[in-house]
């Protein structure tokens, strides 16, 4: 009797060790601060060959949208829903308003946790950034380990030195990058670590858990503010941008058009920056080098983690994504200088005491460098190094997000627009072909626990679970399309509601509906809200119906409608 019931159990074992194991693992790759024109792929200069290998075997979605800022977008991605409903619409502050907490919700599962009764591992590495409790003796109920991931290594904080981060932390323990006992690289580079610590979850997962399968996060912060890069990359870009905007953003423009990312008869919005007034050229150059090269050592780490997938035997049931928080920055910290970090030049710096190896930062700006140079901001010296803290000016920004306008913090096209490419050996049979089906990183959550087989369980940490807002990309995979009534924006009082080819959109909590056809101006161009005045009340309706229902409304950026709302806690 024991026989058999031994055999049954190895049947059954196996039975279940073959659905496990056909389930296909997943990674989900977010940059930071990007636009939509940097990667070689979708029409940039910048080297990109992991990114563009990755496209090539796979499909890129040119209609794919994030909600134009770092917390937020974390919070939807992570969750499936609209920011304000996993509790940040904002960043990570509080507010007396329910979609305004600045902390992931208890009902509002993310995707880990989603995916865990499917018998997922999960990991996570890079910037986390959906909690304002960050301090070493804060509660970690909303840290990686208490949302579902097994492992977890980056920086709970926003921005920050890539030669020092701010808020490192292994696991649930906050560490030092200069005294942690597993992880001693030559030199320290904060991309180099999240690529390095990916691959080591994965071998680690192969050795460990190799029956089951896994997600796994990385959220690099390239190429967010400040502009650090090491030397050998930038040196790869010396010369590249020495004539200025206009030349990249019209060869971005022809290239993006070649490619079919964007349509052939797509318009440029005009350039942002007369490159002939730029005072400090050198300087200026300097920073577009440092920034491609950020964005190049990105792709030599994705390039790690695909090698580290090839060298396990997990490519080919591995889906990858990949895409892009919000769009170009155009941001000016570190552009002048200010009291604590003065615009001086390197020789003139008086030098500082060393700092401790296990010294955690307080700030996200370092006042000196490890060895005791200041950190020092403003166009005398030249970005890129540990004593630099510089952001790369609205112009390249403009550069970044070819064709469109504006940059993040803002709805339109260019604050929200992000390449998304999805490579999956096993289940995506179409190579190098373009979707213009739009979608939403709502949308990642939903088709995860598609491909996991799982559904959303009805409660979560005692409460109602928030059913996801997106929808599966799965079908999008055979070139189906998606049935959704509209996909919709807020951030900072900033609005917007797409509803097929026509977006309504508006700058600011007063702002003007501003109403475009995106199938023919995606530069949003052509306003035609004067002509059809009643489809902007029909979409600002929808609009306004779904603000109350995903609690943006009351909002922070009106007063008097918060008052009049009560303020009152859902």
């Amino acid at each position: 009797m024991r026989r058999i019931l031994t055999v049954v159990s190895l049947l059954l074992f196996g039975f279940n060790l073959e659905a496990q194991t056909s389930k296909p693992n997943i990674i989900v790759i977010l940059s930071d601060d990007m636009g939509f024109s940097d990667l070689g792929c979708f029409g940039g200069e910048i080297k990109t060959p992991n990114l563009d290998k990755l496209a090539a075997n796979g499909l890129r979605f040119n209609q794919f949208y994030n909600t134009a800022r770092c917390c937020p977008t974390r919070a939807s991605l992570l969750t499936g829903l609209y920011p304000h409903q996993a509790g940040v619409g904002h960043m990570v502050y509080e507010t007396p308003l329910a979609g305004y907490k600045g902390d992931l919700n208890k009902n509002t599962p993310t995707i880990a946790e989603i995916l865990a009764p499917a018998g997922y591992k999960n990991y996570a590495v890079g910037k986390w950034h959906v909690t304002r409790h960050t301090t070493e003796n804060a509660s970690k109920h909303n840290w990686p380990m208490q949302r579902g991931f097994h492992r977890y290594y980056g920086t709970l904080q926003g921005g920050g030195s890539f030669y020092d981060p701010y808020t490192l932390t292994r696991d649930n323990t906050p560490i030092s990058a200069y005294a942690d006992p597993e992880y001693k690289p030559a030199k320290f580079y904060y991309t180099d670590a999240i690529s390095d610590n990916a691959v080591k979850f994965v071998n680690e997962h192969k050795r460990d858990q190799a029956e089951k399968p896994f997600f796994m996060y990385v959220a690099y912060t390239a190429a967010h503010w400040p502009m650090h890069a090491l030397d050998e990359d930038v040196a790869k870009y010396k010369g590249v941008y020495d004539k200025g905007y206009d030349p990249i953003r019209k060869a971005r423009f022809e290239k993006s058009k070649a490619l079919g990312v964007i349509a052939p008869d797509s318009k440029l919005t005009p350039t942002v920056g007369n490159w002939s007034k730029v005072e400090n050229k050198e300087w200026e150059i300097r920073c577009m080098e440092v920034y491609a090269a950020m964005v190049d050592r990105m792709d030599q780490g994705i390039g790690k983690i695909v090698k580290s997938l090839e060298a396990n035997g997990l490519q080919d049931n591995t889906m990858i994504f990949y895409m892009q928080d919000n769009g170009a920055c155009a941001e000016t910290t570190g552009r002048t200088g200010n009291k604590d970090h003065p615009e001086e030049a390197r020789a003139n710096a008086p030098k500082l005491p060393p700092v401790p190896l296990d010294y955690r930062l307080p700030g996200m700006i370092p006042k000196s460098t490890r060895d005791g140079f200041p950190v020092l901001m403003g166009k005398k010296i030249m970005p890129g190094g540990p004593d630099t803290f510089v952001a790369y000016g609205e112009g390249w920004a403009n550069v970044s997000n070819t064709p469109f306008r504006e940059y993040k913090h803002w709805v339109h096209e260019g604050g929200i627009s992000t390449p998304l490419i999805a490579s999956w050996p096993k289940g995506i049979t179409s190579k190098g072909e373009i979707r213009n089906h739009p979608g939403h990183l709502v949308d990642i959550a939903a088709t995860c626990a598609d491909l996991a087989g799982v559904t959303l369980q009805e409660k979560h940490q005692g409460e109602a679970t928030v059913p996801l807002a997106g929808k599966s990309l799965k079908p999008t995979f055979d070139n189906k399309t998606i049935e959704r009534d509209a996909i919709y924006w807020e951030h900072e009082g900033n609005r917007a509601i797409r509803v097929g080819d026509k977006k309504l959109v508006a700058k600011g909590s007063k702002g003007a509906w501003e109403l475009y056809d995106v199938k023919t101006d995606r530069a949003e161009a052509n306003n035609l809200a004067s002509e059809n005045p009643e489809v902007v009340k029909a979409m600002s309706k929808q609009w306004n119906d779904w603000a109350y229902k995903a609690k943006v409304l009351p909002w922070i950026w009106d007063k008097e409608e918060s008052t009049k709302k009560g303020n009152k806690k859902k």
